[in-house]
């Protein structure tokens, strides 16, 4: 039970890090020479980044950095619940309230990568025309998998 916990936590803490990872850094399409590159952020050219972004205008572009945040916010909440809840809760408990969270945090990731696929992913509305996707874009959508089977397994697991 104990190594299935640490398993856990481990995969909990290397979801918040992509997910850090994937909403600061500038690399959500990128041209397919790569020398350019785009994020929810910043425009990247030849390693010169500057703040304005082809489609920064965009509401969508907003609501896709908004909940990629949200996110961040519900996964670390998350994990400091399971702490929480692990040194407190009595023997036999669920982890309700971590698993929740948790599941919070995956829907925000899935409105918040499926807004950015549905608007950016193919390359017509940023100037881009032959483009490919980039790691952070891979790595939200690794981290929508693993925050929905951390929420599923902190729902069934229960403190023995």
């Amino acid at each position: 039970m104990l190594v299935l916990l640490a398993g856990i936590f481990v995969v909990h803490i290397a979801t918040v890090i992509m997910l850090f990872v994937s909403t600061i850094a500038n690399v959500w399409v990128v041209r397919s020479d790569g020398k350019e590159s785009a994020g929810l952020w910043r425009n990247c050219t030849n390693g010169n980044c500057d703040d304005t972004l082809a489609y920064a205008s965009d509401d969508a572009l907003k609501s896709v950095q908004a909940f990629m945040i949200l996110s961040i916010i519900f996964s670390v909440i998350s994990l400091v619940v399971f702490v929480f809840q692990l040194f407190t809760m009595e023997k036999g408990n669920r982890f309700f309230l971590s698993g929740a969270t948790m599941l919070v945090c995956w829907l925000c990731i899935l409105i918040g990568v499926s807004i950015y696929t549905h608007h950016y992913a193919d390359g017509e509305v940023t100037k881009y025309e032959k483009s490919h996707h980039g790691y952070c874009f891979i790595l939200s959508w690794i981290c929508f998998c693993f925050s929905f089977i951390i929420g599923i397994l902190y729902l069934v697991l229960r403190k023995k």
